[in-house]
């Protein structure tokens, strides 16, 4: 049986110790390496989401500096936050805190 003219040189290639040395390391390489194809995805989707977090926290930092830079300007709106966010009182005082019923 006569193969066409053109198969001929790529089965010597094909054939070839160096292609064969070359695919057996690319599917290495891809397949069974420590790094392979699926650890490098992983890596880039970790590398996304902390991507987003990153951002997410530089805008929360502006955020809070911007209000500790209004709280330290007025002692009386220090004074607010501090019985409204940590409860805190004067000597004497008594805190009720009062809890929205939830809807079951």
């Amino acid at each position: 049986m006569q193969l066409p003219s053109f198969i001929s040189p790529v089965l010597r290639v094909v054939r070839s110790f160096y292609f064969l040395t070359g695919m057996g390391f690319l599917v290495w390489m891809l397949v069974f390496d420590a790094n392979d194809l699926g650890k490098q995805f992983d890596i880039y989707q970790k590398w996304k989401e902390l991507r987003n977090e990153k951002q997410y926290y530089l805008d929360n930092i502006e955020v809070v500096k911007r209000e500790r830079a209004e709280l330290m300007s007025s002692p009386a709106l220090l004074e607010k936050f501090a019985r409204e966010r940590y409860l805190m009182k004067r000597p004497g005082e008594d805190v009720f805190v009062l809890v929205p019923a939830t809807a079951e």
